[in-house]
């Protein structure tokens, strides 16, 4: 005797556990505004229970949505960026919506245009997350002429009229700067982010003022960031120690940079903490198990993702209302 497949549970499976209508049962996994939310955690526990899996085919057909939010990101080797603790927390921030998250990777030889005009052309996602933004970025304002919904992470030149979360990078080099002279450094080096970047042009204004109103030295490394190989920031530390100019603290913007770094100080004899001083900025903790000695500011990756994850979904059904936007910053 051949027994039949199980059959795949439905909107109508769900129904008739719940007592429900199916459009109401629809209504409430679609997290629609006039269903209650008793009602709806009820409907999604059922959903769970029974394994109910939305027919994203159907869903598109119906309503013209893909129940996707599309997160753009370079494509990187290394373990120390924030790209794997932000996928996470955006994902986390998506739980109990109809929504799932996509990662769309900035590829080698692509230009930055490339993923969000595949992701618009095929309407493949609702909304974008995007992430390194430029004061002008091209692809706000391609998005923006179309009206596709999308939030970044961080701030462009018009930030008053689209949706963000951005960490303040100025208030850091500020902070970072007087760290470092509160302790008696004199001469500093800054390995910060690329300039290009808007958060890269905050961090370096934020520490060029604070150096200027302490009277403090302030040294950079021509065609060097903190998103360069590590052997090139290893490179260009050491050539700014070998010029003389008797640098006692580094300010590094990326942990993976600021090992770099450390590793050429140490490689000249210098000995963390105590004969220069290094102030870093990470996204977890790591670098105080790496050396003890480094002084750090820790950026908040699970709160930007579950913030951008709830902005991209009121953006799909934003009209009249204002963007949500959130500056996070540094704190004692």
């Amino acid at each position: 005797m051949t027994t039949s497949p199980k059959r795949r549970p439905t909107l109508r499976t769900i129904a008739d556990l719940s007592g429900l209508a199916v459009t109401t049962v629809s209504r409430a996994l679609g997290d629609a505004p006039d269903i209650s939310a008793e009602t709806k955690r009820n409907v999604r526990r059922i959903a769970d229970q029974v394994g109910y899996v939305p027919d994203r085919a159907g869903v598109r057909l119906r309503t013209g949505r893909t129940n996707v939010i599309a997160l753009i990101l370079p494509s990187e080797d290394d373990a120390l960026t924030l790209t794997s603790r932000l996928i996470a927390s955006v994902a986390a921030g998506l739980g109990g919506t109809p929504y799932h998250l996509v990662m769309v990777p900035e590829l080698p030889g692509q230009t930055l245009m490339d993923p969000v005009r595949y992701v618009v052309e095929t309407r493949s996602a609702d909304a974008l997350i995007l992430n390194r933004i430029q004061p002008q970025d091209p692809r706000i304002a391609y998005l923006r002429d179309r009206g596709f919904p999308f939030v970044t992470h961080g701030r462009s030149d018009w930030q008053a009229d689209h949706a963000w979360f951005d960490y303040d990078n100025h208030a850091f080099g500020r902070v970072a700067l007087a760290r470092l002279a509160d302790r008696g450094r004199r001469s500093i080096l800054l390995i910060g982010p690329p300039r290009d970047q808007t958060y890269g042009r905050d961090m370096h204004e934020g520490v060029a003022a604070e150096a200027h109103d302490r009277g403090i030295a302030l040294h950079g490394e021509d065609g060097i960031s903190s998103d360069s190989p590590r052997e090139a920031v290893a490179r260009a530390v050491d050539r700014a120690l070998s010029r003389g100019a008797d640098i006692d603290g580094l300010i590094v913007a990326s942990p993976s940079a600021a090992m770099a770094a450390i590793a050429a100080l140490e490689a000249r004899g210098h000995k963390i903490g105590h004969s220069i001083d290094v102030f870093a900025k990470e996204t977890f903790p790591v670098l105080d198990l790496f050396r003890p000695g480094i002084l750090t500011q820790h950026e908040d990756i699970a709160r930007a993702g579950q913030f951008l994850a709830r902005a991209a979904l009121a953006e799909i059904g934003r009209t009249d209302s204002p963007p949500m936007q959130h500056l996070d910053g540094p704190t004692p």
